[in-house]
């Protein structure tokens, strides 16, 4: 295969997705990478997109996170359902089960594959984010 031929092949699998229904990236990243069959959604943030404010505490923060997570997965034309793998990075591992029981709102039966680890830091203070995989 010619190289421009490859390339053209290559940039039609790759999909970048965006809505004003999530915040927009703080950073040179996308919020979301469609490639073929499968949703690559960067590391959501409770950040409210309207007021660009972080609610106050553990749940409110996943609520607002999965909110996110949900605007990107209707933009790209998926649902929960299609997730495959989580990665939920904490402030402390005192959150995990407050965002465990927001999480299993969300994700109740045929779970998708999770890690979810205590970071040092997370941008701007907040107690959680959580990145996600989707296939159709």
């Amino acid at each position: 295969m010619h190289f421009l031929e490859k390339n053209l092949k290559l940039h039609n699998m790759k999909k970048i997705i965006n809505t004003p229904n999530a915040p927009a990236a703080i950073g040179p990243y996308s919020q979301a990478v469609q490639a073929g069959n499968t949703l690559y959604i960067s590391g959501q943030i409770p950040i409210d997109p309207a007021t660009k404010t972080v609610p106050e505490g553990i749940t409110a923060q996943t609520e607002q996170v999965f909110k996110n997570i949900k605007a990107i997965l209707d933009e790209a034309g998926f649902t929960f359902d299609d997730v495959v793998k989580s990665t939920c990075l904490l402030a402390d591992m005192e959150y995990f089960k407050p965002m465990n029981e927001v999480y299993a709102k969300y994700y109740s039966t045929d779970c998708p594959a999770r890690a979810a680890f205590a970071v040092k830091g997370l941008p701007m203070g907040v107690l959680v984010e959580i990145e996600t995989i989707a296939v159709k």
